[in-house]
């Protein structure tokens, strides 16, 4: 942020452990697909030394998106860590994935955080995810800066996309967002593009021109001081306004020349603050360069103006019982609290864990802890183990460098612990503490699978349990009704992901069959039956008579039995097993195989014999006298219904509303909130919303949001219960 000069780092821009705290920097970058995260990753990696001028590791590879599943797919799908080294600052450089069926990956990455860098395409500009992540952030006074890519683009435009930042991400305050240098432009080329070759620093008025490869400094010429007085003026107001200082306004507007050094510390205080967020600009360094253009200016305010994890509020912490605990987050000498911030697979060295340590020191071979609460509802199960960590290590491509120890406010990779899932809390062996999870997105695209073939169901379910594991955006669903093993997913590209993983890493081929719901039967009307089971074939015989009555009852009533028998028609030893038979035959249907409800089952008469009677004769006619019953009346197939809440922007509002509409859904009510979106309220078949995930994303450009939950069953549409029966027959 000011006029430093930097030479090349070489071998010590490879970051290890950090001894302090206050030496360590966390930025996780923000950014939808394609806007440039892992190529500006790669760039800073680069102007540190981290990498080769190939930007390569050592060893070959890209130091992200090293993954092979990423290269085949040409996007990030997982959440990636690259340390580099900068002025003495070991920085955390997590790189997330940018597509919205993987924003599980990208949570972590702000868990793990300390500041955010919002990565914005001069070409695509903002869009509304981003927008959503930003006002996450913001709930949580995190500090961010914006980064803007893609200058080369002939249509790119940085003061226009600085304009549309302020206004995408300013709020109430658009002179928050402001940029630090102005782009200096080359000669125009012959499409009339002039192409940006350095920068000018609004503060250090400063000439900062990359086109050599280096960042050479100099003065500005007179036709560039207008254009940089101005927007200097702006960021200087700018600055002041949200100093700690309240007289300082006063001085400047008086006249007074502020001190660049007094302006650079206030900067930096209100970055790390969260109530200032600089615009800068990046673009990755041409072949045989060195430098990418603004990336050392990039590297000057994450080590100066992010700040340290001394400075986070750390979530909160428990005991595994629920009793609160505290801290002093962040102290080396502290208790040992650790977070599970993600879970990989390697062929070689099984499972690894990448772990932020917010207190204490993790040390190799060391004894810990291991808590996992909480997510019972997602196939995982509430766990409180000891394990020995192994190997400690700091991830760069698909390297894995040993370290010794990690310190509180660092992040490593732990490998082989085997019961650790992501969000497990890593403590002291005689001290366990659990900290709160962090929100996560429900999963509600289900992807109903079955094994290809008998070894791929042996592999099945272990591969499941560790798909799970890695991802806490996943639920694993084993439906008790439909018999199938069900996949919840965020989207069809996350569930791509998941067979893919399956195969290639677990080795388990599966299908994917379409997803059936939980349907349910009921008597349309009153109807009564008879069952008789009499059977005489040598030896003890079989005799069971009953008569029942069946009526329907109100939804949520579930099976009601009642005994009417007078004079001992049906001996009381066997009124229950007339009751058993009556329940086994409602779990297994009476019309189309779908459990029976919402009925009262009344026993009015029936004939015993004293030798040949018995339990399973009773239960036999008692399923007899329901199936009988149910061949005299109407049979209704109910269906589920869920509650929808459905977040959206104000310009969608309408579009959602009719779509809920032709989903043969009840639109219940609207509800204004804040930030121009509207949460509509309504009841929707869940046949029709199988694939809503999706269709919302489309339907709102990726602005919308919506969670559900089992409301009730109600009657099918004849014509709707009528096409799924002929489709059931198709199908057989």
């Amino acid at each position: 942020m000011g006029d430093k000069t930097h030479t090349h780092p070489g071998a010590a821009g490879r970051a290890t452990a950090a001894d302090h705290p206050a030496s360590v920097r966390n930025v996780v970058l923000v950014g939808h697909s394609g806007s440039g995260k892992t190529t500006l990753v790669e760039a800073l990696a680069l102007t540190t030394g981290a990498v080769n001028r190939a930007g390569r590791v050592e060893d070959g590879g890209c130091v992200s998106d090293y993954d092979d599943m990423e290269h085949r797919q040409q996007r990030s799908v997982q959440l990636s860590l690259v340390p580099v080294e900068w002025d003495g600052i070991k920085i955390n450089l997590l790189d997330t994935p940018g597509y919205a069926d993987f924003v599980g990956e990208l949570r972590a990455g702000l868990r793990a955080a300390d500041a955010a860098l919002f990565v914005v395409s001069a070409s695509d500009g903002v869009d509304g995810a981003t927008r959503m992540v930003w006002e996450e952030c913001a709930a949580v006074g995190m500090p961010r800066a914006i980064v803007i890519t893609h200058l080369e683009a002939a249509r790119a435009d940085f003061e226009e996309m600085t304009r549309i930042c302020a206004e995408a991400f300013g709020g109430d305050d658009p002179d928050a967002v402001l940029p630090l240098y102005l782009p200096l432009h080359g000669p125009p080329a012959p499409d009339g593009h002039a192409p940006v070759t350095g920068l000018v620093g609004l503060l250090s008025r400063k000439l900062f021109d990359y086109a050599s490869g280096e960042r050479v400094a100099s003065e500005p010429g007179e036709a560039e001081l207008p254009q940089l007085d101005e927007a200097r003026s702006l960021l200087i107001e700018g600055i002041i306004s949200e100093s700690e200082d309240e007289t300082l306004m006063e001085r400047y507007l008086g006249g007074e020349q502020v001190d660049v050094k007094t302006l650079i510390e206030d900067l930096e205080r209100a970055v790390a603050r969260g109530v200032f967020f600089p615009v800068l600009a990046a673009a990755p360094a041409a072949d045989g360069a060195r430098q990418g253009l603004g990336t050392v200016e990039l590297l000057e305010l994450i080590t100066r103006g992010f700040p340290t994890p001394l400075e986070r509020t750390a979530p909160r912490v428990t005991t595994p019982e629920g009793a609160g605990r505290e801290l002093r987050m962040c102290d080396p000498e502290e208790s040992l609290v650790a977070e599970v911030v993600k879970t990989s697979s390697d062929p070689y060295v099984g499972r690894i864990s990448m772990v932020r340590v917010f207190s204490g020191t993790l040390r190799a071979d060391q004894t810990v802890h291991v808590s996992g609460h909480g997510l019972t509802d997602r196939g995982h199960e509430d766990h409180d183990v000891d394990e020995r960590i192994g190997a400690l290590s700091t991830p760069f491509g698909k390297q894995q460098r040993p370290v010794s120890h990690v310190i509180a406010g660092d992040l490593a990779c732990v490998a082989k612990l085997t019961r650790a899932e992501t969000g497990d809390t890593l403590s002291a062996k005689d001290d366990p503490l659990l900290m709160a999870p962090w929100e996560m997105p429900d999963p509600l695209l289900p992807l109903a699978i079955e094994a290809h073939s008998k070894p791929d169901e042996d592999k099945l379910s272990q591969g499941l349990a560790r798909l799970v594991a890695e991802d806490p955006t996943m639920r694993l669903e084993h439906n008790q009704d439909t018999h199938q093993v069900v996949l919840w997913c965020l989207g069809e590209a996350h569930a791509d992901v998941a067979l893919e993983r399956l195969r290639s890493r677990y080795g388990v081929q599966v299908d994917v069959v379409p997803h059936r719901v939980s349907l349910r039967e009921t008597f349309g009307g009153r109807a009564a039956g008879r069952g008789r089971h009499v059977k005489q074939s040598g030896g003890h015989g079989q005799y069971a008579i009953c008569e029942i009555e069946v009526e329907p009852l109100p939804g949520g009533s579930g099976i009601e039995f009642v005994d009417k028998v007078v004079g001992g028609a049906v001996p009381r030893q066997f009124i229950p097993s007339v009751e058993k038979g009556v329940r086994a035959q409602a779990a297994k249907g009476v019309a189309a195989g779908h459990p029976l409800i919402d009925v009262r089952v009344t026993l009015l008469d029936g004939k015993a014999h004293s030798v040949d009677s018995s339990d399973a004769a009773f239960q036999t006619a008692g399923a007899l006298a329901l199936r009988e019953a149910a061949a005299e009346a109407k049979i209704h197939l109910l269906e589920p219904v869920a509650e929808v809440s459905v977040l959206v922007g104000d310009d969608y509002v309408g579009a959602v509303m009719s779509d809920l509409s032709g989903r043969r859904g009840k639109v219940l009510g609207t509800e204004q909130t804040s930030g121009g979106r509207t949460l509509i309220r309504a009841e929707v078949p869940e046949i029709e919303i199988g694939r809503y995930a999706v269709d919302l994303r489309s339907l709102s450009h990726g602005t919308a949001r919506f969670d559900r939950r089992y409301a009730r069953h109600e009657p099918m549409p004849a014509q709707v219960a009528d096409r799924l029966r002929e489709e059931v027959r198709a199908a057989s």
